[in-house]
């Protein structure tokens, strides 16, 4: 038999949220299955030594700043491309009625997902979530739909596997088994941005209080921050590692490296704790995560709020939260 599972969410945190829901799915139907995800999702580098799927189909829908190529008329396009698969069932993790409708069109002889509305009428499989269930967070939504499905998740958080290559990849650029402690700078939106002075505050305490190095991580986008960072720690400078453009499966390994992380809400956040080390989130301007126990929330007095919450988080309140989590600031607590 053929599965498929749909996760259109387009982040990489969204990504790996579902997991644990993609894991149960193929231990459900007895093997491997494809799954259908946004490019930015980066899911064939995040997953790439996950066995439980097999295969990546690329779904370009809503993207960010242009038209996505399966956008409009490119729907057809899509369709035909998910006919071709000839699958044999579907699981939309999502409450999309014009991705269930698609999958209609494709003749998927199963699908079945969550039943909100109109999407109900594009689907020929039970079971179906409750209106209110709408308003969960996405992770819940999933959980719930398995529980009701008799689908049963051995592992309620994530975990990510680190791919071999990426491994020895990793352990090469770090030369020392030097205890490290990883901080996350990049960030999907400006108001979940904690800025170049705020981290370089941080890095600048935490190799004080004796840790041999900091890993700077974050994309191309971030290239010019860390320079600042790297700027302000003046003679600490070389004990900061540019973690810069990694792929994800070496970012993936790094996190296998480090003591824990602490930086922005993001991507690489939900990585880290994926990968299994101590995870401190910066959720200024967002609800804090719940769906992992390796997050440790850190809020602003107040709590969370898109306008100026982020900046109301000081490095003082960040590392009082690492001191009282962790029993103190340096690596003898690691």
């Amino acid at each position: 038999m053929k599965v498929a599972v749909v996760q259109p969410l387009p982040g990489i945190g969204d990504t790996i949220w579902h997991l644990p829901h993609i894991r149960a799915i193929a231990a459900h139907v007895g093997g491997p299955v494809t799954l259908i995800a946004k490019p930015r999702s980066a899911a064939h580098q995040i997953f790439a030594a996950e066995e439980t799927v097999a295969d990546y189909l690329w779904i370009d829908r809503n993207p960010d700043n242009r038209r996505g190529k399966d956008d409009g008329l490119g729907a057809l396009g899509f369709v035909t491309r998910l006919r071709q698969q000839r699958f044999d069932r579907i699981y939309l993790l999502h409450h999309s009625k014009t991705l269930a409708l698609w999958t209609a069109l494709a003749g998927i002889p199963e699908r079945f997902s969550y039943g909100f509305g109109v999407q109900r009428l594009f689907l020929n499989r039970r079971p179906f979530l409750s209106p209110p269930d709408l308003r969960l967070h996405p992770y819940r939504q999933a959980s719930l739909w398995l529980e009701r499905a008799g689908i049963a998740m051995t592992a309620a958080e994530p975990f990510l596997p680190i791919a071999p290559a990426a491994h020895h990849a990793v352990l090469e650029r770090l030369r020392t088994a030097d205890p490290t402690v990883m901080i996350g700078l990049g960030s999907s939106e400006p108001y979940k941005q904690w800025g170049a002075a705020n981290f370089a505050a941080l890095a600048d305490a935490l190799l004080r209080q004796g840790w041999p190095r900091v890993a700077l991580v974050g994309g191309a986008a971030e290239a010019a921050m860390a320079d600042a960072i790297t700027a302000q720690l003046g003679d600490l400078a070389p004990r900061a590692i540019r973690a810069i453009g990694w792929t994800l499966g070496e970012v993936a390994a790094l996190s296998g490296a480090c003591a824990f992380y602490v930086g922005n809400d993001t991507g690489v956040l939900n990585i880290a704790a994926a990968v299994g080390i101590q995870s401190f989130g910066l959720f200024g301007a967002t609800e804090p995560l719940l769906h992992s126990t390796r997050i440790v929330p850190i809020e602003p007095p107040g709590g969370y709020a898109k306008d100026g919450g982020t900046a109301r988080i000081t490095p003082a309140a960040v590392l009082e939260a690492i001191r009282a989590t962790r029993g103190g600031f340096g690596p003898a607590n690691a």
